[in-house]
């Protein structure tokens, strides 16, 4: 990787991808593009990705080799409007694609959990089994992973992907997602609010902090491609909780904190689809993946840097 375009550079994850990219390779040569420019920074480009002219102007004028594809409507905002979901989901990833082969640059997607349905095993989900979403955006993960394959087999191209658990981090509001309640549920409590939790108490969910995604990006975007069989996409995962485990190791921290379900049937639905935690074996095999954050050590680091944010 030598010069880099992160598309959605203003979400969740791009947020601090960017930051995290240009500490390794040099600000000059990450380039962050999104619908809205970005403040003081001489990198930032406004784009749609669906407008594949200028997106491919963009590539080619300034020689990107490597372009994250992070645009996406997530999980419970795409029910709200399927076809826009599809429409920019699916362009945005074939517009990238199409550009990459054209402009011979490698390709990141992140797909999700949200691939898996209910006819695939709860715990421990193996990285090959049924994946029939009951979500838009499970469709679009499950047809973005067949893409990136196709596009590998069919022209070459180096298109890789994981499949990204809740993604927790203080770095950017949450996005729409189903399992949002795991960050918005740090602010509650530290602003000293109740929190309603729109899920149901026990259910779980693989999750993961944000230093660890910024970790599998990178490290699966400079792995030796020889040892890549799955490419598109890998499980990876570091640790899985119910909301009343994450709110009571919250309390140890935050003694005063209170909250309550208030159940969500749209989440509440999504969120029953969703593996309670998945194998990720492929992942640490063909590439070394190795997390190094889990529930306990996670909160009270989440608290310490949200509570410097919120100052």
């Amino acid at each position: 990787m030598e010069k880099i375009l992160i598309l959605g550079a203003n979400g969740q994850i791009g947020t601090e991808l960017k930051l995290m990219l240009r500490s390794k390779y040099g600000a000059q040569n990450v380039f962050s593009a999104d619908l809205k420019p970005l403040e003081n920074d001489p990198n930032s480009v406004v784009l749609n990705a669906l407008d594949k002219e200028n997106y491919k102007k963009i590539v080619q004028q300034n020689n990107i080799d490597t372009i994250y594809n992070l645009v996406a409507l997530l999980s419970a905002t795409g029910e709200k409007n399927p076809a826009a979901a599809w429409d920019i989901n699916m362009g945005a990833l074939v517009n990238t694609l199409e550009i990459a082969r054209e402009c011979n640059c490698a390709v990141f997607t992140p797909s999700s959990i949200g691939a898996f349905g209910m006819d695939a095993p709860k715990d421990n989900t193996p990285q090959n089994t049924p994946m029939h979403p009951n979500t838009i955006y499970g469709v679009c993960k499950v047809a973005g992973e067949m893409m990136g394959n196709y596009y590998f087999e069919r022209f070459g191209l180096d298109a890789r992907s994981v499949r990204f658990p809740g993604l927790i981090s203080y770095g950017s509001l949450p996005g729409g997602g189903t399992t949002d309640y795991a960050v918005e549920v740090f602010y509650s409590a530290l602003k000293g609010e109740k929190f309603i939790c729109p899920i149901p108490h026990d259910r779980f969910m693989d999750m993961m902090y944000m230093p660890d995604a910024l970790d599998a990006l990178h490290d699966l975007m400079t792995a030796d491609p020889a040892k890549l069989i799955c490419r598109n996409a890998y499980n990876v995962a570091s640790m899985s909780f119910s909301p009343e485990i994450l709110f009571q190791e919250i309390k140890k921290y935050v003694p005063s904190f209170q909250w309550e379900c208030q159940i969500d049937p749209v989440k509440d639905a999504i969120s029953n689809s969703w593996p309670n935690s998945m194998d990720d074996g492929d992942a640490r095999k063909e590439w070394n993946w190795n997390p190094k954050w889990n529930l306990q050590n996670m909160v009270p680091d989440m608290l310490e840097k949200l509570a410097g944010k919120l100052k």
